[in-house]
């Protein structure tokens, strides 16, 4: 272990004697420890900070790279009475983002019309990757990040399961599949023995080169994509590859309410499957349409119209 790494465990063991809340914090510290120690760096500077903060793998229209930067700080605040030569960033460095954008719920045509684009890729390989990827984050909701780290290992095809490990939070998770997923992800493992006989690295989706996918390539093809189908032209802002975790939860909670279901009893299920903290985080995407708006203000008043019967 290095010196920044024990200090790092000293610092969180700390802040846990002192009550806070450190979920984030024991899942990023660490990446940002192992970052230092690649890098050779002896400690932490204000350029090092923000290379961690503004990584390949962070999309810059969300807050990942501010709340990095705040971790970040707060452990440079923290090694500056260790090592004089610490450089604390200054507050403010990466702003939050201050507006909220209402998703971009996907069409079911939009998604076919991405994931046949993505077919129509110039190379074998990319394109069952882009179409494979599309198609399961759609159909599952998960983050993209959690798709990028899938490992081969993770996949247990008796069972039909996702092994989702240490995601948001520092949590894991099942997440059972249809056995169309199944079926699909079983083309693309096949297409991908045959053109990638050799892969660098244990993840299931693959590279051109062999290696583990990067967020910052999934989110330019994806982009491409939306511009080459025309798909969100007419949106206020660009679709994000993000709001297809968006969609798979509107299209859920928007299929329960028309079903009559009893959404509210629902919602813990759908929290896990997402890998969400608690229930109050899947509320969240009832504000994401105005149609699952009017459905829950319905449903609820045909609960008080009962209620006073």
């Amino acid at each position: 272990m290095s010196a920044l790494s024990e200090a790092a465990v000293d610092y969180l063991r700390l802040r846990n004697r002192l009550g806070h809340d450190l979920a984030e914090y024991h899942r990023l510290l660490p990446r940002f420890v192992a970052y230092l120690d690649d890098t050779e760096a002896p400690t932490v500077t204000v350029a090092a900070a923000l290379a961690w903060a503004y990584g390949p793998d962070v999309d810059p229209m969300t807050s990942v790279a501010a709340r990095r930067m705040t971790i970040a700080r707060g452990f440079a605040r923290h090694m500056a009475g260790i090592d004089p030569r610490t450089q604390i960033p200054p507050a403010g460095l990466i702003a939050f983002p201050k507006r909220w954008h209402p998703p971009f719920i996907f069409e079911p045509g939009d998604i076919d019309a991405l994931m046949a684009a993505a077919q129509g890729l110039r190379w074998p390989l990319p394109a069952a990757t882009h179409s494979t990827l599309i198609g399961l984050l759609a159909v599952t909701g998960m983050r993209v990040g959690e798709v990028i780290s899938l490992d081969r290992a993770d996949i247990d095809w008796q069972e039909g399961t996702l092994l989702i490990r240490e995601s948001k939070f520092g949590k894991s998770r099942l997440v059972p599949i249809l056995p169309s997923t199944l079926a699909a992800l079983d083309r693309y493992r096949r297409i991908r023995e045959q053109k990638c006989s050799r892969p660098t690295t244990p993840a299931f989706f693959v590279s051109i080169r062999g290696g583990r996918m990067s967020y910052q390539c999934v989110h330019d093809v994806f982009r491409n994509l939306c511009d080459h189908t025309g798909t969100g032209s007419q949106a206020a802002r660009p679709p994000r590859i993000h709001d297809l975790r968006h969609t798979f939860a509107v299209r859920t909670l928007l299929g329960w309410y028309q079903a009559g279901d009893d959404v509210e009893a629902k919602l813990p299920t759908l929290s896990t499957y997402l890998g969400h903290r608690d229930p109050r985080s899947t509320y969240w995407y009832l504000s994401a349409a105005p149609e699952l708006l009017a459905l829950a203000a319905q449903q609820l008043e045909l609960s008080r119209e009962g209620e006073a019967r």
